[in-house]
């Protein structure tokens, strides 16, 4: 069975931009590197040649990843979001109960997160406890720094 990937359409869409770039930019431009780099002689010790060839390995691998990814990608409407419990897409208020310390996450899939950004993976740990709770619920989870105990206090649709 295939394992599916949450994502937005503007996650999606992303992915699909990158993938297009490195096909279309990066690809090309590297095998006209090679080919210049092999121009200069002897492959043994050409440090052009063998960095090119470097570059396309990690542009060749990104590239197979990308295909996998947005072929298992399952696009997720977060336009029409109901915020009445916790589900992919939504902004989540939470007060950490130990703390007093409030945080806002949006919760997305594991492609799209960014900690910095303000989302975290629906598959994380915190994620995952999260889903299914409403306003006032408590939500626990165990990190590595031990058990956290939150309050869901506002679900709220993404702001675009």
């Amino acid at each position: 069975m295939v394992e599916r990937i949450p994502m937005t359409r503007k996650g999606h869409e992303k992915l699909r931009q990158e993938l297009n770039h490195l096909q279309r930019v990066e690809r090309p431009r590297i095998i006209q590197a090679i080919e210049t780099a092999r121009e200069h002689g002897d492959l043994k010790e050409n440090a052009e040649y063998h960095a090119a060839k470097e570059r396309q390995s990690h542009v060749e691998g990104r590239i197979m990843e990308l295909k996998d990814k947005l072929s298992r990608s399952e696009v997720i409407d977060c336009d029409a979001l109901d915020c009445e419990r916790v589900v992919f897409g939504v902004v989540v208020t939470l007060v950490d109960l130990d703390t007093d310390g409030e945080v806002r996450y949006q919760l997305l899939g594991p492609e799209e997160a960014s900690v910095e950004e303000g989302s975290i993976s629906v598959l994380s740990p915190l994620g995952r406890a999260m889903i299914g709770k409403s306003v006032g619920d408590e939500v626990v989870v165990k990190t590595p720094g031990g058990v956290r105990q939150f309050e869901v206090m506002e679900i709220s649709p993404p702001q675009e």
